[in-house]
Order: C-alpha cells, then structure tokens, then sequence
C-alpha cells in the first residue's frame, strides 16, 4: 500500500512542474509581445542637445536700388539714340535726342531766351556783388579819416606822439652814456702823436659815439617840438582829402546799398530753371547713375509726350521685399541674417541682411503683414530685379540646448506637454518651450531629462484621458 501511495506522489509532482513552467512561458510570451506592441506602436526620439536656428519665411520679389521708366517729354522725331541695353551710365548722362527739325517752336524760342534770362540773372548778381563792394570801400575810406584826424590832433601839440618822444629820449640817453664811457680813453691819448694806432682808434671810438650822441639829440629835439606852417598845412591837406573820400564812398554805397530786391533775383533764376527745363523736353537724360535695363527708342521713332524710351537700374546693390505676418513681426529686427533660395537659380544659396523693418502694417484679407527688405549681400550676375526668392531669416541662433520635436508637442488643458515613453507607458510631461524652428523648439523647463524616449506620435486625445487617470 505505502509503494503505492509513493509512487502516485512521484507521478503527481513532475506534471505540476511543468504546469507551472508552461504556464510561466506562456504569460512571458504574452508580455514580450505586449511589449513589443507597444514599441511598435510609437515613434521615439531620445531627447537630445544641439542647435537651433529659429527662421521666418517668407517668398518676395527682387528690385534694384534704384528703378526709373524716362518717358519723352515732348512730341518729335528721335534722332540719336546714345545707349544700348546693359551700358552704364553716369548722373545727367545723355541717353537720347530729338532730332533739331523736329522741335516745337517751344523748344526753339527757349533756346534764345536761355541767353537772355541768364544775362539778366547775372546782371542783378553783379548789382549785389557791387553793393558788398562799395560798403567796404566806405569802411576803408573811414578809417583813413579817422587816422586823419588822430595825426591832425596831434600836431597841435608837437610833431609826435608821447611815446614817440619818450623813445627818442631813451635813445638819447643811451648814446650820452656811451660818449661817457669812451671819452677818457680819448683824452688820454691827446699826448700821443697822431700816428699813433692806440690813439687813432680812440679816436675813431670817441668819433662814432660823439655822432651818435648828436644824431639822437637831434632827433629827441624834433619829435618833441612844434610842425612848422608847411608841415601843418601838408597835415591839413591829407585831413581834407581823406573827408572826400568818404563822402564819395557814402554816396556810391547810398546808391548801391539796397541792392536788387530778392524777388527779382528769385524771379530770374526761375526764368532761367524754367527754360532749361524746356530744353531738357528735347532729350532723355539718366537721373541717377544706373544700369540701361530697356531701350524702347529707335533712331527715326515718332513719339509723344509719355512715350517709353528708357528703363534704368541702380544694380549695384539688389533687395528682396518680402511681407512678414504680424505673428512674426516683433521678431525680426535690422541686422539679421537672411538666405535666399530662387527656382531660377537652383542648387545656389545667397546671403542676405535685413535693411528695413515696415512700422506700419497692410491688411489684405484679413491678414495684416509687414513689408520688410533685405539686401542680397553677395547677389551676382544671375539674380535679375523681378525674380522671385524664398527668404528665410534667421530671427535666433542657439547652440548647445535641449531640442523637442514639435511634432511631438500636444496641447493638454491649456498646457504644453510632450508623451514620454516610461516602462513602455505614455506619460505626459508638461514642459515650457522657448524659441522655435521648423523642426525643433528649444525645451526651458519639464520633468524630463537628456535621454528620455519622447514619443513622436503621442496617443490620440481619448488616450491621453485614459493615460492622465
């Protein structure tokens, strides 16, 4: 009985161990397989640092600098054409003339009364330039009077001025202290005889100084005393002279000094700006230095006044105005780098810079936009005014920070939140973005960390209500 019972025990306990160990692979089974539906069910990206070059896009037409459409001015036959397609041009340059037998008598008459109207002009200019003139003249002839006057009042008392006097006494003074100084060496030579060499040079010595003592006493006694009648009379005859004079001059000022009137000198130079610019009517001239672009003038044509002839653009430097929505306006600033891509011109990038930001912006259907130029820095021979560019500008630049996928970024009550992959469940995680690309947002702030599987197809909304519970 006992062998009996033993051996059922031993066939029993087996068949549970391999219950168990199938049931185990079974339930290993069906986890793997949740597991790899779930991984198979998402699209992850690890999050990640890198760049981000935050753009605004936008298409706009390429102009010149400068553009200019020169239409004839008058009617008439077109008798010279100076410029072709593609030639450059200077300020004022001549591009094309009428023929001379085909002027209106407007044209003709205007080229006699040029002269006239210039003549005029430059007489009344003369008119001012005289009056100038004759005030300084005036002011010369015055001083001399009043110079007159001064060495008229002075000759009432001696023939010069104190300080004159005082100088001569001074000089004076100094050539008697030098005849002091050599005299005794002159008397001590008295006993030697005259051939002497020491007392011919005392001599001389004595000689020089007793003449320079003499010629300065002389002078001291002239400047100090009284003009004779002939030295008055001459004083008195300059006085009278210079008093005429001035009298001419204020008579020839009086007369001039009011000049022509302003108005008239503004009245002719009108009269001659009007006529050139009746003269003009007979050619096309470049109003800025620029590039011949169009030529619609022939040598023999018959036109009229607005009749096309010319097309001219300043190419040497090339912008792209482009309309920027008010969403994005604040973010673009003068400075800022551009690209610039052209259909025309594939497989080529260029450069550019932001030059002008519109204040003021233009509603077309509801939506306001913003007019904004940008220079092409390094435009060449292939971009043309009129071709249309796709700008992109570079409104932010940061390197080294973390970057979502914005396809992975929901918005759950009203917050940013982005599905992070944990133990093979979607978890949402609020997170705080900053500045933005197509592709990528900067990440500020979230409970989410370098590495973390973001979830680039989150679950829909249902799920996310399910997920949040």
């Amino acid at each position: 009985m006992f062998k009996k019972i033993f051996s059922k025990k031993i066939i029993w306990i087996p068949a549970v161990v391999i219950l168990v160990a199938v049931v185990a692979v079974v339930v290993l089974q069906i986890v793997g397989k949740n597991s790899s539906a779930v991984n198979s069910m998402y699209q992850t990206s690890p999050l990640s640092k890198g760049s981000l070059t935050a753009t605004v896009g936008a298409t706009g037409t390429v102009r010149a600098k400068q553009t200019a459409v020169l239409n004839w001015q008058t009617s008439g036959t077109v008798g010279s054409v100076l410029v072709k397609v593609g030639d450059n041009v200077v300020k004022d340059a001549r591009l094309a003339e009428l023929s001379q037998t085909s002027l209106s008598q407007q044209i003709i008459l205007a080229q006699a009364e040029l002269v006239t109207a210039k003549r005029d002009l430059e007489n009344l200019e003369k008119s001012s330039l005289a009056s100038s003139q004759a005030e300084q003249t005036l002011a010369a002839a015055q001083k001399a009077l009043d110079d007159a006057k001064d060495k008229r009042e002075s000759k009432k008392f001696t023939k010069a001025d104190k300080s004159v006097i005082d100088a001569a006494y001074a000089n004076y003074i100094l050539a008697k202290e030098a005849l002091e100084d050599v005299e005794p060496d002159y008397e001590g030579t008295k006993y030697m005889a005259e051939d002497n060499p020491t007392r011919a040079a005392a001599v001389a010595r004595y000689s020089a100084a007793l003449q320079k003592r003499d010629t300065a006493l002389a002078n001291y006694n002239y400047a100090k005393s009284y003009p004779d009648e002939l030295e008055q009379a001459e004083i008195d005859a300059n006085l009278a002279l210079a008093e005429a004079k001035v009298k001419d001059a204020q008579r020839e000022y009086d007369r001039l000094k009011n000049g022509p009137d302003p108005e008239d000198i503004e009245a002719a130079k009108a009269r001659v700006a009007a006529t050139e610019a009746t003269l003009k009517m007979a050619y096309i001239s470049a109003p800025f230095g620029g590039t011949i672009t169009d030529v619609e003038s022939k040598v023999g044509d018959q036109v009229s006044m607005t009749s096309t002839g010319f097309r001219i653009d300043d190419l040497s430097h090339l912008y792209a105005d482009i309309d920027i929505t008010e969403v994005d306006i604040n973010r673009v600033k003068v400075g800022q780098n551009a690209t610039l891509t052209f259909d025309a011109i594939p497989d080529k990038t260029y450069n550019g810079k932001v030059t002008d930001v519109g204040e003021v912006g233009t509603s077309v259907q509801g939506v306001v936009n913003f007019t904004v130029t940008v220079e092409i820095t390094d435009a060449d021979e292939a971009v043309k005014p009129g071709m249309t560019s796709a700008v992109n500008l570079v409104v932010n630049q940061l390197d080294d920070v973390l970057l979502v996928p914005n396809r992975a970024v929901r918005l759950k009550d009203g917050k940013r939140v982005v599905y992070v992959l944990k133990n093979n469940v979607p978890t949402p995680v609020n997170i705080t973005i900053g500045a933005g690309s197509e592709t990528n947002s900067e990440l500020l702030s979230g409970d989410i960390k370098e590495g973390d599987l973001i979830i680039l197809n989150p679950p829909t909304a249902t799920m996310f209500g399910r997920g949040n519970n």
